[in-house]
């Protein structure tokens, strides 16, 4: 048995941001509950070289919208950078899990030899298709999406392993 294109992009990237928003959601509870200033933890940081939580949640959802999108062979939609509580940093993930619902396998499937090319500030990262996929973009969601639930957590927000892996079937 072999897994397709679609099926190692789409479901693990839905599951990670749908995790996400409700990592957010509990977060804003807490901050309600404890009358903590919600830009506080919103611009909160591991390490002050590191990016703060809502940086964090853009990178993941661009990582996500962008991968799919590329591997469709689309040019991926560009988001504005600018959300700064915690209904905006839902919405956008709600806007990238609606984009994500909207490819077909049809649209995946078969990607894995697709030429990637990624432009970065000082370089053009290129890439086959499934080497991008799980070298490349599956690591940085999972990196973004952790660095969040961490500095929620670390931050006194009562969240869990199993708030981050969500409900197992």
């Amino acid at each position: 048995m072999s897994i397709s294109m679609y099926q190692a992009s789409i479901p693990p990237v839905l599951r990670t941001l749908t995790n996400l928003r409700a990592i957010l959601q509990r977060a804003a509870a807490h901050a309600e509950a404890r009358k903590i200033d919600p830009p506080v933890l919103i611009n909160a940081r591991l390490y002050p070289d590191m990016f703060p939580l809502s940086r964090q949640i853009q990178i993941a959802t661009d990582n996500a919208k962008g991968a799919v999108s590329r591997l469709a062979g689309m040019e991926p939609p560009k988001f504005e950078d600018n959300e700064s509580t915690f209904p905006e940093l839902v919405a956008r993930i709600d806007k990238t899990i609606a984009l994500l619902e909207t490819f077909t396998p049809d649209q995946i499937d078969g990607s894995e030899d697709r030429t990637i090319t990624l432009p970065m500030r000082d370089r053009t990262l290129t890439f086959k298709g499934m080497p991008y996929l799980l070298d490349y973009v599956l690591p940085n969601i999972y990196f973004h999406a952790t660095t969040a639930y961490c500095i929620l957590r670390h931050n006194g927000v009562e969240i869990g392993k199993q708030d981050f892996l969500g409900k197992i079937s």
